[in-house]
């Protein structure tokens, strides 16, 4: 059994940590884990090198984390997920397609949306009047993922 002592040494058993917590950071996505595994990757460098008590590990471990998460969530959150830099140019993206024209891909009536194709995008599109397919429109506004449009 010496040899099963040998090979969990604590870099390893905290380098499997680290795995386990990315996989885990994988299957529930929110970039938080990720920032555990980090933790004990460092702890996992660290014991390589010198050798550390369980209770200053798992200090290390915790220090670690919890500071790499505070420090850099936001930063890695932002390179991941987008964000827009302010409300201008959210506003400067709205008007990329008020006025723009398209054509008509399936018929549209007041009460029930069609289709229109802009930029080589199908988009759900919706009028106050009955617009058939074909038509060349132009869109007035957006709701959400429904351009609203009006016959030119």
């Amino acid at each position: 059994m010496e040899w099963l002592r040998e090979w969990l040494s604590p870099e390893l058993i905290w380098f499997l940590v680290g795995l386990l917590l990315l996989f885990i950071e994988l299957i529930v996505p929110g970039l938080v884990i990720i920032f555990f595994a980090l933790g004990a990757w460092a702890v996992a460098a660290v014991c390589l090198f010198t050798t550390l008590t369980l209770n200053v590990q798992l200090g290390l471990f915790i220090v670690v984390s919890v500071l790499s998460l505070v420090l850099a969530r936001g930063w890695v959150k932002g390179i991941f997920s987008g964000y827009v830099t302010s409300r201008q140019q959210a506003d400067m993206d709205l008007n990329d397609y008020l006025g723009q024209r398209v054509v008509v891909t399936a018929k549209i009536t007041p009460k029930l949306p069609g289709k229109v194709e802009f930029r080589g995008v199908p988009w759900m599109a919706a009028a106050d009047q009955e617009i058939e397919e074909g038509a060349v429109v132009e869109i007035v506004a957006k709701d959400n993922l429904t351009l609203k449009v009006k016959t030119v």
